[in-house]
């Protein structure tokens, strides 16, 4: 990797994401799904709050910009985290990271299906049968349908959930008139926070239940998986590239069936794991192609004509709306190329979810 640091990124975030299933079945104990969304949209929204008045920045747009933003919200943010909450309640945590990974291949199709994917190859196609196999591994329908609860269906639908948000995202939110990410990002968590609040009706007008374990779990939620993550996130794609940084997602459900087992004991069949393996599997063939926006090459002596643009670049990558110290060197090439590595990094944290 680019950065030594990059690792420990990778690791934490695998962390976070994969113990996030874990969180919220622990939550359970004192709130509702409702509620727990609220409070980790919330918490998470002041998190990035936080950041972007650290960097300067004020996320604000247009009514357009927002009206997309709070779709964005809606698909990639709200109804998911509200969806796991009920699942939870009837599934394991391990089982319903598992069905989380299955969103790259949830994601794929919707992209297929509005047109957005266009370098669509038999490897790719035989990747989504596969993944879709897995899950049915993981169902076994021949069993009579005894794993397929509606706490199952719920999960599922978070994870498609998912990839509806990200394929709108990646339709809608990464022009040029988009914030920098942290700042859009916040505006999502905005958004979600107040969709959140017209959700608890559904179950979160009861008594919050007094469980410290359960309160310490949403905040950890939150703070960290929600707020924090993102930062991670961030960092590591402008350091490393999506491709790298997307193997998180093969992480994710292994910490979160390891953590299910070590800590709640749940138990751990042959079919879950098989299932995991397959849906992987599936995962990294829908992945099998050249990817549409480079990764960030490791830098090498450049010769001094061209210093200002790759200093301008490493700028933008790393402190988004950074300045340019001399502005004498700063030519229209590396402006452009300061722009439209900016976008590339906010298209690639679109299809790596940022928001998991």
């Amino acid at each position: 990797m680019n950065n030594p640091m990059s690792h420990l990124r990778l690791g934490a975030l695998a962390l976070l994401w994969g113990s996030s299933f874990l969180l919220i079945k622990l939550a359970l104990a004192a709130l509702a799904p409702t509620q727990i969304a609220l409070a980790r949209i919330a918490l998470g929204a002041l998190v990035l709050l936080g950041l972007c008045a650290l960097r300067g920045l004020r996320p604000r747009g247009g009514p357009s910009l927002w009206r997309r933003v709070a779709v964005a919200a809606l698909f990639a943010s709200a109804l998911p985290w509200v969806l796991f909450g009920v699942g939870e309640q009837t599934v394991g945590s391990g089982l319903t990271g598992v069905l989380n990974a299955t969103t790259p291949l949830w994601t794929l199709l919707f992209g297929l299906l509005v047109g957005r994917e266009a370098r669509l190859t038999g490897t790719r196609i035989g990747g989504l049968v596969l993944g879709f196999l897995g899950v049915l591994l993981i169902l076994a329908p021949w069993r009579g349908g005894e794993e397929l609860s509606w706490g199952v269906l719920a999960c599922l639908g978070a994870a498609a959930s998912y990839g509806v948000g990200y394929v709108y995202i990646g339709r809608k939110l990464t022009g040029p008139d988009i914030p920098p990410p942290l700042a859009l990002a916040a505006m999502q968590m905005v958004a979600a926070t107040g969709l959140a609040v017209l959700a608890l009706p559904i179950d979160g007008l009861r008594p919050i239940g007094w469980d410290p374990v359960a309160l310490l779990a949403v905040a950890v939620l939150g703070v960290l998986g929600t707020g924090l993550a993102f930062a991670l996130n961030y960092q590591l794609i402008a350091d490393e590239g999506a491709t790298t940084a997307s193997t998180v997602a093969y992480l994710m459900p292994i910490v979160s069936v390891l953590l299910g087992r070590l800590v709640l004991d749940e138990p751990l069949g042959w079919r879950v794991l098989a299932g995991m393996a397959v849906v992987l599997l599936g995962v990294a063939l829908t992945r099998n192609h050249r990817p549409t926006t480079p990764t960030p090459a490791e830098p090498t002596p450049p010769e001094p004509p061209t210093a200002p643009a790759a200093t301008t670049t490493a700028a933008t990558a790393t402190a988004g709306p950074a300045t340019i110290q001399q502005p004498t060197t700063a030519t229209p090439t590396a402006t452009t190329a300061k722009r439209e590595h900016g976008l590339r990094v906010y298209a690639d944290l679109a299809r790596n979810h940022p928001m998991k």
